[in-house]
């Protein structure tokens, strides 16, 4: 099976297709939003731009591996904001870890798996 990759910049690519799955890299939300709610409202909206630039939506989300700057602080502000966006019967698979950020502002990191359309 043929492997795709999109918008690669010789580190990584933003996306990568094989046998029909959609694999997103890990999206933040830069320049970073003021608070935790900003900033997963934002990654949620990039990973919805994606996913649609590339043949799915979130309604074909498998699976979310959420990292957490501060899953003690931000774990329900994330659940409140992630609840909202989740649309009834399309629950991911999700995950949710405590993880340094490769930048000081940003507090959550998403990786997103899905089933093009």
């Amino acid at each position: 099976m043929e492997i795709k990759r999109y918008e690669g910049n010789g580190r990584l690519s933003l996306a990568v297709e094989h046998g029909g799955i959609l694999h997103l890299t890990g999206r933040t939300c830069m320049p970073a939003g003021p608070d935790i709610k900003a900033q997963v409202s934002g990654v949620l909206g990039l990973i919805e731009e994606t996913l649609e630039k590339y043949g799915s939506d979130k309604q074909h989300i498998l699976f979310v591996q959420v990292f957490l700057k501060d899953i003690i602080r931000d774990f329900d502000a994330l659940n409140e904001v992630w609840e909202a966006w989740v649309e009834p019967g399309y629950e991911p698979a999700r995950a949710t870890v405590q993880a340094k950020m490769a930048k000081e502002e940003a507090l959550v990191e998403m990786v997103v798996t899905a089933v093009k359309k």
